[in-house]
């Protein structure tokens, strides 16, 4: 797949079936326009329909992951209630789309993971942080109202408590204490070489174990969902390359869209 540019973003497919996509305003601390949240949709499902692609990896350029929505651009957008309604709607969808991506994602977060940052980095499956990475989700400071979807996922995530603490106090919290409340699920010195590499982890293991687990996981009926794939996967070669394998003993040969 050809790189992708889309103004502040920027989609690439490295080799093993890694894709990445960057926010890219390093000068703005990667602050989020309405402009990258309406592009968000678009370039997952190219990603998705991409059958090379088996992990996403989500990061920001810089050493900064990113500031969370342009201040600037909002001051105006809220000046119109409708204009607020549709750049929530926008902002929401991106999130969902995000979160709905067929295949692991995971957030590579380095320095600040602010707001609509945050937004998109609990939408990932799994967050990777770097010692010094900070999370903050801060409407409060500014009383805007955040979301429903994203404030059920982030309680879904942490615990209700915890998402109430984050978005009562606004406050940033440190890499430690994202792990420790299960915000970030690993915190390493070098996190881009850690996430590459369990990306490439991830892209050698079944596309069908690893899309029954993350939409079973997901899904509000587990068990039906369940039942789809187990029945799906009775027919798909998965099962039949990886036993084949075990008892070869040599890697399995996976296919993308094996039992999809």
């Amino acid at each position: 797949m050809s790189e992708q540019d889309v103004p502040g973003l920027k989609v690439s497919a490295g080799t093993g079936g890694v894709a990445t996509l960057l926010i890219d305003r390093p000068a703005q601390r990667n602050a989020l326009t309405l402009a990258m949240w309406a592009a968000i949709p678009g370039i997952l499902a190219g990603l998705a329909a991409d059958r090379s692609v088996r992990v996403l990896l989500l990061r920001g350029a810089g050493g900064t992951f990113s500031a969370g929505a342009d201040i600037s651009e909002l001051h105006g957008i809220y000046s119109d209630p409708d204009r607020a309604d549709e750049y929530h709607a926008t902002n929401v969808r991106a999130e969902e789309a995000l979160a709905a991506f067929p295949h692991p994602t995971i957030a590579v977060v380095e320095g600040a993971c602010v707001g609509g940052g945050c937004q998109l980095a609990v939408a990932c499956d799994l967050r990777f942080a770097e010692p010094s990475a900070r999370f903050g989700i801060t409407p409060a400071k500014l009383g805007v109202v955040y979301p429903a979807v994203p404030s059920a996922r982030l309680a879904r995530l942490v615990g209700p408590a915890r998402a109430k603490y984050l978005l009562f106090s606004a406050e940033l919290v440190g890499a430690e204490h994202a792990e420790r409340i299960g915000l970030a699920d690993e915190v390493v010195p070098d996190v881009a070489t850690r996430a590459e590499e369990f990306a490439a982890l991830l892209a050698s293991r079944s596309p069908q174990t690893l899309g029954a687990a993350k939409a079973i996981i997901d899904s509000p009926d587990p068990h039906a969902t369940a039942r789809e794939w187990e029945r799906r996967s009775r027919t798909a070669p998965d099962v039949r390359e990886g036993l084949s394998a075990f008892l070869e003993r040599r890697a399995p040969r996976f296919h993308q869209g094996d039992g999809a």
